[in-house]
Parts: C-alpha cells; sequence; structure tokens
C-alpha cells in the first residue's frame, strides 16, 4: 500500500491545504466547509490535507472539532465520488500524534504530515521517535516547514535517518528557503529509498520553479534524477483549478525539455499573489487570514474569523483584492462565480 501512495504522490498531484470556514462566533460552518471541499475537487484537485496549518493548527486543541472536520471532508469527498489522496494533519508529542493518527485512520486518511507544532520538545531525535511511532499507524510524509509559521532548521542527517523509516512514502520541502530545500533534495538523491518516496514541493514563494526543477546525481554508478511533480500547498486552497494547469505545464515542459516563458512569467505572477495572500510584509502573520480572505472575497466563507488570534494586518485586504483583480484567472474567479451556488447547496 505504501509502495502505491508514494507513486500517487509522484505522480504530478495538487493537494490543497484545506482551509476551516468558521462562523461569527467560531463555530465550524458546515455548508461552507463542505462547499471549500467540492471546489478543491471540482477543480480537479488530487488530494487534500486537512487539519495542517491553513487549516489551523489550534484545531487540534479540541479533538472533537477535530475528528469532526477529518470527517466532514472525507465523507464530502465520497459524495462527490472522488478518491482524493486524504492528508491528515498531526501535531504534539508523541502520544498526541499517534491518538491523532488512529483517529485520522479510522476516518478514512490514507497518509500523515507531521507538524512540530505543541511539541514540548522539538529536537531532531526527538522528530525522528515521533515519526517513527506514527509510521506504525499510518504512512507518513516528512515536512520541512518554515522557521516563521514554527519550522525549524533540520540537518541532512535527520532527513537521512527519516527516509530510512519505510512508511515514510513523500516529503514535502516547505521552508521557503532554496538551500533548505536542496538539503532535502539531496539526501533523497542519495538514499537507497530515492525512488520510493515522492518529494513534493511545499514552498508556495516557488511552486513554478520547484516543479520543473531536476535534482540529479550518478550514484554507484547509476544516473539519478529527482522532482518536485505536484505539491501540497497553502497556497493551493485558492486557485485550484489554475494549480491544476500548472503542474500539467510544468510537467509536459519537463517532458519537452523546453520551458517556455509564458511558464517562467505566470510563477512571477504566482509569487506577487503568494506576496499579498502570505501576508510577507508582515512575516507571515497574515498567512492563514490571508488565504480565508481570498475565498471570503469568492463568496465561499462567510467570514475570516480563525480559532486563535491570527488576523489580516494592515493593508492585506487591499493587496488580496488587487491581485484578484489582476490575477482573475489564477485565482480561478469566473470557475468560483459560475460554481459557488451548487458548492454552497
Amino acid at each position: 500500500m505504501s509502495t502505491d501512495l508514494a507513486a500517487r504522490l509522484g505522480s504530478g498531484v495538487v493537494i490543497p491545504a484545506h482551509p476551516l470556514a468558521l462562523d461569527e462566533s467560531g463555530g465550524l460552518d458546515l455548508r461552507a466547509q463542505r462547499a471549500l471541499t467540492r471546489y478543491y475537487l471540482d477543480a480537479g484537485a488530487h488530494g487534500l490535507a486537512v487539519a495542517v496549518h491553513t487549516t489551523q493548527f489550534e484545531l487540534h486543541h479540541d479533538p472533537a472539532m477535530l475528528t469532526q472536520v477529518w470527517h466532514l471532508a472525507a465523507e464530502t469527498a465520497a459524495e462527490h465520488g472522488s478518491e482524493p489522496i486524504m492528508v491528515a494533519g498531526l501535531t504534539g508529542d508523541t502520544h498526541q500524534a499517534v491518538t491523532e493518527a488512529e483517529l485520522a485512520t479510522e476516518a478514512g486518511y490514507h497518509a500523515a504530515l507531521l507538524s512540530p507544532w505543541g511539541m514540548s520538545d522539538t529536537s531532531e531525535q526527538t522528530l525522528l521517535e515521533r515519526a517513527a511511532a506514527v509510521a506504525e499507524v499510518m504512512p507518513v510524509i516528512g515536512f520541512y516547514l518554515q522557521p516563521a509559521v514554527g519550522g525549524a532548521l533540520l540537518s541532512r542527517e535527520y532527513w537521512r535517518a527519516l527516509f530510512d523509516i519505510e512508511t515514510v512514502v513523500g516529503v514535502k520541502a516547505a521552508p521557503f528557503n532554496r538551500y533548505c530545500t536542496g538539503d532535502v533534495a539531496q539526501t533523497l538523491l542519495e538514499h537507497d529509498r530515492w525512488d520510493q518516496i515522492a518529494l513534493l514541493t511545499g514552498n508556495d514563494d516557488a511552486i513554478i520553479h520547484d516543479l520543473i526543477t531536476p535534482y540529479q546525481r550518478t550514484i554507484n554508478g547509476q544516473q539519478r534524477q529527482i522532482r518536485a511533480t505536484g505539491g501540497l500547498l497553502g497556497q493551493w486552497a485558492v486557485g485550484t483549478r489554475a494549480a491544476t494547469h500548472q503542474v500539467t505545464k510544468a510537467n509536459q515542459a519537463v517532458t519537452a525539455g523546453q520551458v517556455p516563458l509564458e511558464l517562467l512569467a505566470e510563477a512571477s505572477d504566482m509569487v506577487e499573489i503568494n506576496h499579498a495572500v502570505f501576508d510577507v510584509d508582515h512575516n507571515f502573520a497574515g498567512c492563514v487570514p490571508g488565504v480565508n480572505e481570498v475565498l471570503h472575497q469568492q463568496g465561499l466563507i462567510p467570514t475570516t474569523t480563525t480559532l486563535g488570534t491570527d488576523t489580516l494586518s494592515p493593508g492585506q485586504t487591499e493587496l488580496i483584492t488587487q491581485v484578484r483583480q489582476r490575477y482573475p484567472d489564477l485565482l480561478d474567479e469566473n470557475f468560483i462565480a459560475t460554481n459557488r451556488e451548487n458548492w454552497l447547496n
């Protein structure tokens, strides 16, 4: 099963990080939450990542609500008739992460994405021990989370040890740092399981760049090459249909051995969109509310309310309005306007 899952992850997947739709009182808005899932699946997403950073880590403080959100996404996907790769975001120390893995497995999830959020000890040894424990419950996707939102720098020795775990099926490189991304890719390239673990981009500031960039080495006389053929991204919680087209175009370009200038220009456009949505001007403080604000402006969710203290930064709403006007196709404006009422109903 792990081999099949790794192959699916490496086939060029678009996996949006699923947001959390809350009402004004901070309660779960079931109608809007289902609408988001339907949007992603109709847009052509190959998977859903639920209870990850974009879903708000604070969700893990409420096990009942967490379980409800997991089940809601899985049930809506089943009703849709899709069979997406369901990725459960897990947090906390080993006991909590294993407990959450068991709940996610019961809800029908296929893999775990482990976040350091909520851990009392984030040393590399503790992270590895937790990953090994969770891997006994369900397959694991490794995660390099950028420091600005709670991640930490990780050594090549850490990645080498993580890749030794047989049920690690993928790795999401999201440090927003080319050197750190290179650490993950180069370590995987050298590893005996280099062709059994899918490399996924999580670098929301370099999506297309990652999709067209191969890493290659000659190891023991054998030419090896790996590349992020797809990704798991918070940025893909908006503009999901456009993302599926980008992944297709990027993979076609690599196969043809020629990257069109139009695709590189689109890469720059995506950086501009991400600048506004992820609140780069304030060191990503409004990242999660920024995703919600796009969806709120588009009429998919009722509020930008969060479970924690995250709020939109000064001027962020205006920046998001501007990128929606400048890049309507990349943010699925017509697609959403045409289908929104069906998703909400």
